[in-house]
């Protein structure tokens, strides 16, 4: 048996049979197989600006209600080795105005992006690469941006037949110019427009000196009631040449997620020795988050000596917390429950 060694693909025997490498970290997007979402479970959400939707995936909206989001929104049947998608669907034939925007987003980590060296004369390409769907045809669009953001790169990719998964590639020549973080801030947006006016709308294909969110005359999703656009297997990868997409274990994928969202769950028993005594318990979370995160109690018990409004965060870091509660009177033995979301988001 022969057999042929590739650093992207692993090894390939003569059979045609595959031994996948070891996960590299060669794509920048956590999440592009859209598996995790922890905030919403499969449900379609109508998203104001910059909310989040499945986990790392964001939507960008000047105006409410044009369009909803969801994980396999439409149930159809995904593109061969993927599972998941992440669905936009208009909800109403709206015609965009010239400072409008709505579009899927991104913020890749500035610690990720930083080695591409952006900014610098040795600044490397990316090639981004994806599978699309959509009840339109056209030439659809998006963009690269700093965090300023005032570099961006729009770009273009064209789907030819309605209703029928195709993969896109783009190659981005690395940007010399410009500010770009290299810390626990913003690195770059990645973003794929829905329908975006021509404040926002630039030249495709070479970096500008503005705030360019897609590419001029890009098909505008929302300007049709009930059109989808679908997209999945998004990677962001250094090189002139997409490779084949980079598959992390869901616990893995879920671990990268955790970073920027993550949820909690706080119980402790004791005796209160009268109102305002404070029963105090700590949590160190799943993974260390990108800051320390914002803490919000979403559910758990509420008693007459322990209501829920006395719930509150005692002290917190970027990997622990600890949160406490108040009594209302004296009182034996009594268990107690919190738990709720950690955000530390781009």
């Amino acid at each position: 048996m022969t057999l042929q060694l590739n650093g992207t693909n692993g090894l390939t025997f003569n059979d045609g049979s595959l031994q996948p490498s070891a996960a590299s970290g060669k794509n920048l997007i956590i999440n592009g197989d859209m598996a995790i979402d922890q905030r919403n479970a499969g449900a379609s959400i109508t998203p104001t600006n910059a909310q989040y939707t499945i986990d790392r995936f964001n939507g960008f909206a000047s105006q409410a209600s044009k369009y909803t989001v969801q994980q396999n929104a439409g149930a159809i049947a995904s593109p061969s080795k993927f599972y998941y998608y992440l669905g936009a669907t208009s909800s109403s034939a709206y015609s965009i105005v010239a400072a409008d925007f709505f579009a899927l987003n991104q913020a890749i980590e500035g610690f990720n992006a930083l080695k591409l060296n952006w900014g610098r004369a040795d600044a490397q390409t990316v090639t981004l690469s994806f599978w699309a769907r959509s009840s339109l045809t056209g030439t659809f669009g998006g963009s690269l941006r700093n965090r300023v953001p005032n570099r961006s790169y729009p770009y273009t990719y064209t789907i030819d037949s309605a209703n029928t998964w195709e993969y896109k590639t783009i190659t981005i020549p690395g940007d010399t110019s410009g500010t770009w973080s290299g810390t626990n801030t913003v690195g770059i947006y990645v973003s794929f427009g829905l329908g975006v006016g021509s404040t926002f709308s630039g030249s495709a294909g070479s970096w500008a000196a503005n705030n360019y969110i897609s590419a001029s005359g890009a098909v505008s999703v929302v300007g049709t009631s009930g059109a989808t656009l679908y997209i999945t297997g998004v990677q962001l990868e250094t090189g002139t040449k997409a490779t084949p997409f980079e598959n992390l274990r869901y616990e893995q994928q879920l671990a990268l997620c955790q970073r920027y969202f993550q949820t909690f769950s706080h119980a402790w028993v004791g005796v209160s020795g009268g109102a305002g005594y404070f029963q105090s318990t700590q949590g160190t979370f799943n993974t260390a988050m990108r800051t320390t995160p914002t803490a919000t109690r979403t559910g758990g018990s509420s008693t007459t000596r322990y209501p829920s409004s006395s719930w509150a965060v005692y002290t917190k870091t970027a990997q622990r917390m600890v949160s406490r509660v108040a009594a209302a009177s004296a009182g034996g033995n009594e268990g107690w429950t919190a738990s709720g979301i950690l955000e530390a988001e781009l």
